[in-house]
């Protein structure tokens, strides 16, 4: 709801204090969806079924990605920009509609907060913080997790100021368009077949790819300027980030299972993902000033490669 009105909001109100209020409450409130989604889906089908599940939920997600986005360009074509904020509300109140159609007493609460049963059945209590802490895998995952957003959050929009600058702003706008829904269509075969597999070939060396992926997509951005490399290229995207998607909630219900602290767990690992997304654009665009696009690309690759060596060395098998 706090989404909706934020979005309706945005045709009246003005000045940049109150878009950024807005915009603001709608950023918070949109971060409780992903971890409520993961613990509603944990809950009803349990730790065995969860990472095909969470494959099938993430499918849909990157999949209606993909429609609103082509949506949202053709209605601003057609009536103008101030209808995509129509367009989110309305998404949002369907979201809310179909939200309303589970049934409550389908969730397992307990298994929803990774406790292996009913506090009335003699399960431990919950896990203390300084037990969270002391994991040293949970730690190590948090750090290889803010590596990828690191090198990954800030590519998109340097390849936006790129094309910006290569084909000029108009042109720049449709391709940025084209690449967020290349990348999503990529994500959605992506998740379905991450999630159906992680049980035979195992959470690390799926989580593995994604970094190679992000680390070569990083080197490929520095071969060619074309117009039309540089949205295939992102479209690569789609398999890094399709992976990450998936495993990340499966990952962390494994090594939190038992504890009844998944939710936190998830709740720590969004505040990492967003420190890493904002030092990402931060640390981009400060090298694209200093040494240009070409510079700030390697960069970000030789991230992504320091968090594959990170992976492969410090991480274990989480998914047995």
């Amino acid at each position: 709801m706090l989404v909706t009105l934020s979005s309706l909001s945005l045709p009246i109100v003005s000045g940049f204090t109150m878009v950024a209020i807005t915009q603001s409450i709608a950023a918070a409130a949109g971060a409780l969806f992903a971890p409520a989604i993961s613990a509603i889906t944990l809950g009803l089908v349990g730790p065995k079924m969860f990472a095909k599940r969470v494959g099938r939920n993430e499918a849909f997600n990157h999949a209606g990605n993909a429609v609103s986005a082509g949506l949202a360009g053709v209605l601003a074509w057609k009536f103008g920009p101030v209808v995509v904020f129509w367009l989110m509300a309305g998404l949002t109140v369907a979201s809310i509609f179909v939200s309303l159609q589970i049934d409550n007493s389908a969730i397992d609460n307990a298994v929803a907060r990774g406790l292996d049963c009913e506090p009335e059945e003699g399960c431990e209590e919950p896990s203390g913080w300084k037990t969270l802490l002391g994991n040293r895998t949970l730690m190590i995952f948090a750090l290889t997790t803010f590596t990828f957003h690191l090198s990954n959050a800030a590519m998109l929009t340097s390849v936006s100021q790129l094309l910006g600058r290569t084909v000029g702003k108009d042109q720049a706008t449709l391709l940025t368009a084209a690449c967020i829904v290349a990348a999503q269509l990529v994500m959605v075969p992506v998740a379905i077949v991450v999630g159906r597999n992680a049980a035979r070939w195992g959470t690390k060396p799926i989580f593995l790819v994604a970094f190679a992926f992000l680390a070569a997509r990083g080197m490929l951005y520095t071969f060619s300027n074309d117009p039309w490399w540089l949205v295939g290229v992102q479209a690569l995207d789609g398999i890094g980030a399709g992976i990450i998607g998936a495993l990340f909630p499966v990952i962390v219900a494994d090594l939190t299972q038992g504890s009844g602290r998944f939710n936190v767990s998830q709740g720590v690992f969004s505040s990492v993902f967003g420190l890493g997304a904002a030092l990402s654009a931060t640390l981009a665009g400060a090298i694209i000033v200093w040494a240009g696009h070409t510079a700030s690309f390697l960069t970000l690759a030789g991230i992504a490669a320091a968090g594959f060596i990170l992976y492969l060395i410090a991480m274990p098998e989480t998914h047995k």
